[in-house]
C-alpha cells in the first residue's frame, strides 16, 4: 500500500512546486485532508464490497454497467500514465549518477528500462511482487524520515522566497498547486483495487488504507517543507533531484545527495512495480465481468498472472513517455495533470456511490451518529473531486476528457460483440474466464444483481408497485 503511494512523486514534487512558492505547503495541507477522506471512503467501501476493482466495482454496483465501464477505462489511463510520470522523476534521479548532461536520447532509453524491469517482475507473479514490494518500501523510508526529522533543523527562512511566487491569486496559487500535489496521493486506493488477493479484505484493506494515507502525509508534509527550507527558491525550481540537492546542502559534498538518489531509484522502482500491478488488476476484473476486452481477463503462468494487461499498459507507458521527452520541457507536470485528472474521475464516483448507498440504505444498517459521520465524509471527498478537477486546468481537462471519451467506441464493440443493448436485454455473467484461469488467490467474485426494466423496477429494490386504480376518462 505505502509503497504504491510513496514513489518518486514525493522526491520530485518540491521542484514542481517551487514555481507556487511555499503556499503550495498550504495546498498540500488541504490535498492532504482531502486524501483522508477518501482513504476513509474506500475503507468503509472495501467492508461493504470486498473484492477486486476498488473503484470500478464501486461504481458498477451503485450506477450500472456503463458507470464502471468508464471508471475501468479511466484508472487504467491512470495508471500506465501515471508510472509514464513516475519514471520521468526516476530518471532525474539516476542521472545523478549518468547522463548527467541530460542528453534526450539517453533519458528516454533510461525511462524505458525504468519501465519493464517492473513490468517483468510482475510477470513471474504475485508473491514475488509482495516480496519485492516489502524490500523497495523499507528502503525509501531512511532518507524520507532523515528529511522529514533532521533536516527541519536546517532550514533556512531566506531559502523560501516569495510566500506566493506564482503571480496568481493566493486560491487560484492553492487550487494549481493542490492539483500537482494530489499526485503524490495516487495509490491510496490501491489495497481496495487488489481487495479480492488480500487475506481478510473487510479488516486488512481499511486499515491498510487509512493509516496508509497517514503515514505518507506526515512523510510528505513535513519532507517537503524540509526542502524548501534548504534549497534556495531559485535553485529548487531548476533542479531534477531536490531531495539530492538538499541533502549537499545540509551535509556539504556529494555523498549524502547520492544516498538520497539511491533511496530515490529504489522508490521509484518500487512505485513502479506496484502501479503496474495495478495497470492489470483493474481491467482484469472489469474483463471478468464483460466490461473490457477479453484479453485482459486471460490468466497466464501458475500463478495466473494477467500478461496481456501488464504487457498493454508498459507499452502505452513507454509510447507516451517517449513522446513527451521529445515535445516537452516540462514533462513531469504534463504527465502528472493527466494523470490526476483521469485518477480524480474514478474517486468522484466512488465517493457518489458511497454517498448514494448511505442516503438509501445506510439508516437500515448504521447509527444516526455513524450515518452522519460517513455522509460527511463522502461529501466532503466528492468536494475534494471536484476542486482537484478545476484545479488540473482548461488544457488538462480538455485532453482529460477527450482520452476519456475515447473509451466509448471501446464500449459500443464490447457490447455489440455481445449481442446485448443496455443493462437489461441480457444478463452477462460475472466471471467471463473459466475457474482455473483465475489467479488463485482471488476469491471468485459474486455474480453482479441485475435489475429488470421489463417489470418496471426502482434502483434499490424490487419492482414498482403498479396503480391499480388507473386514471379513466
Amino acid at each position: 500500500m505505502i509503497g504504491s503511494i510513496i514513489g518518486t512523486g514525493v522526491f520530485a514534487l518540491p521542484s514542481a512546486l517551487a514555481s507556487y512558492g511555499p503556499i503550495s505547503l498550504v495546498a498540500f495541507a488541504a490535498v492532504t485532508l482531502g486524501a483522508l477522506a477518501l482513504a476513509s471512503t474506500f475503507g468503509s467501501l472495501s467492508k461493504r464490497v470486498p473484492a477486486s476493482g476498488g473503484p470500478y466495482v464501486y461504481a458498477r454496483e451503485a450506477f450500472g454497467e456503463f458507470a464502471g465501464f468508464l471508471n475501468a477505462w479511466s484508472y487504467w489511463i491512470t495508471a500506465w500514465a501515471g508510472n509514464a510520470a513516475i519514471v520521468v522523476a526516476w530518471v532525474g534521479y539516476v542521472e545523478v549518477f549518468v547522463n548527467t548532461g541530460h542528453k534526450t536520447w539517453i533519458s528516454a532509453a533510461l525511462a524505458l528500462v525504468g519501465l519493464w524491469i517492473p513490468a517483468a517482475i510482475n510477470l513471474t507473479g504475485v508473491r514475488n511482487i509482495g516480496a519485492f514490494q516489502v524490500i523497495t518500501t523499507a528502503l525509501k523510508f531512511i532518507p524520507l524520515i532523515f528529511m522529514a526529522s533532521i533536516g527541519l533543523f536546517f532550514i533556512d527562512p531566506d531559502n523560501f522566497g516569495a510566500f506566493n511566487a506564482s503571480g496568481q491569486s493566493a486560491l487560484g496559487a492553492i487550487s494549481a498547486a493542490g492539483a500537482i500535489a494530489l499526485f503524490s496521493y495516487l495509490g491510496l486506493e490501491a489495497a481496495s483495487v487488489v481487495a479480492g488477493r488480500v487475506r481478510d479484505p473487510e479488516r486488512n484493506v481499511p486499515r491498510a488504507t487509512v493509516y496508509g494515507t497517514l503515514v505518507c502525509a506526515v512523510i510528505y508534509i513535513l519532507g517537503t517543507l524540509a526542502v524548501f527550507g534548504t534549497v534556495s527558491h531559485a535553485e529548487l525550481g531548476s533542479s531534477t533531484a531536490p531531495f539530492t540537492d538538499a541533502a549537499n546542502n545540509i551535509f556539504g559534498g556529494t555523498w549524502a545527495g547520492n544516498a538520497v538518489a539511491v533511496a530515490a531509484i529504489v522508490s521509484g522502482i518500487g512505485a513502479l512495480n506496484g502501479w503496474t500491478m495495478l495497470c492489470a488488476e483493474m481491467p482484469y476484473a472489469a474483463a471478468r465481468d464483460g466490461l473490457f476486452p477479453d484479453a485482459f481477463a486471460k490468466l497466464r503462468g501458475q500463478n495466473g498472472v494477467p500478461a496481456f494487461g501488464i504487457i498493454a499498459s508498459t507499452v502505452l507507458a513507454s509510447l507516451i513517455t517517449v513522446f513527451s521527452y521529445t515535445r516537452f520541457e516540462d514533462v513531469f507536470t504534463k504527465i502528472v495533470l493527466l494523470s490526476v485528472l483521469t485518477a480524480v474521475i474514478p474517486y468522484l464516483f466512488s465517493a457518489a456511490a458511497q454517498l448514494y448507498w448511505l442516503l438509501v440504505r445506510g439508516r437500515e444498517s448504521l447509527s444516526p451518529r455513524r450515518l452522519a459521520r460517513d455522509v460527511t465524509v463522502a461529501a466532503v471527498a466528492m468536494a475534494f473531486s471536484y476542486w482537484s478537477i478545476q484545479g488540473s486546468g482548461y488544457q488538462t481537462v480538455y485532453y482529460g476528457l477527450f482520452v476519456l471519451l475515447l473509451g466509448l467506441p471501446v464500449y459500443v464493440w464490447l457490447k455489440r460483440s455481445q449481442g446485448t443493448y443496455g443493462d437489461a436485454n441480457g444478463a452477462i455473467p460475472a466471471a467471463r474466464t473459466p475457474r482455473e484461469e483465475r489467479a488463485p488467490e482471488t476469491a471468485a467474485p459474486a455474480p453482479a444483481k441485475r435489475i429488470s426494466r421489463g417489470l418496471g423496477t426502482n434502483r434499490v429494490g424490487g419492482p414498482r408497485k403498479r396503480n391499480a386504480h388507473r386514471h379513466q376518462d
